[in-house]
């Protein structure tokens, strides 16, 4: 009960906008719910891991210039999970362009995930793929479930920064 008042709180905080149009998504093939402020797309596509292919689901949507995306994917050798959601936030930090030093991490363990040190939230500044800037809000965390790790990773993206708006998109995640 607790935590659904925080999430109302960060909710009313953050979408004064009428851009911000909140609504509950079941994350497909998982346990996660999620609020996103816009009507999402999904996709799926493989991605190597350097140790074999596995596939990646997306959820997304753009509102009020700024881009929210949970992804996922399942791990068959739960005992990396660490080590992939650490190369997994390498990877993103990378394709941002996000200088040395411009990350800012703190824990993030989301009620019913593992508390992995590599379970964080990340602040970036970094440039988009046409050059443009790009700051990034973004939490990584993992899930044993029926005998599958499975990895999440929750982002926004803006040309400025939007802790008010990430907060927000971030309570409104939930393991079922």
């Amino acid at each position: 009960m607790n935590r659904f008042w925080i999430a109302a709180l960060a909710l009313s905080a953050a979408a004064c906008s009428p851009a911000l149009n909140w609504r509950s998504v079941r994350v497909e093939g998982t346990p996660l719910t999620a609020l996103l402020p816009c009507k999402p797309e999904q996709a799926t596509r493989p991605v190597d891991l350097g140790s074999g292919s596995v596939e990646l689901s997306l959820t997304g949507c753009e509102a009020d210039g700024a881009t929210f995306a949970v992804s996922h994917l399942r791990l068959a050798d739960a005992s990396q999970a660490g080590a992939v959601l650490a190369q997994w936030r390498a990877a993103v930090l990378a394709r941002m362009q996000a200088g040395a030093g411009t990350a800012v991490d703190q824990p993030f363990v989301l009620a019913g995930a593992l508390a992995l040190p590599q379970s964080v939230r990340t602040a970036a500044q970094g440039q988009r793929p046409g050059g443009g800037p790009v700051a990034a809000q973004a939490v990584w965390f993992a899930r044993l479930e029926d005998g599958q790790m499975h990895l999440y990773h929750a982002v926004v993206y803006a040309d400025r920064d939007r802790p008010a708006v990430a907060d927000a998109f971030f309570a409104g995640l939930a393991l079922q």
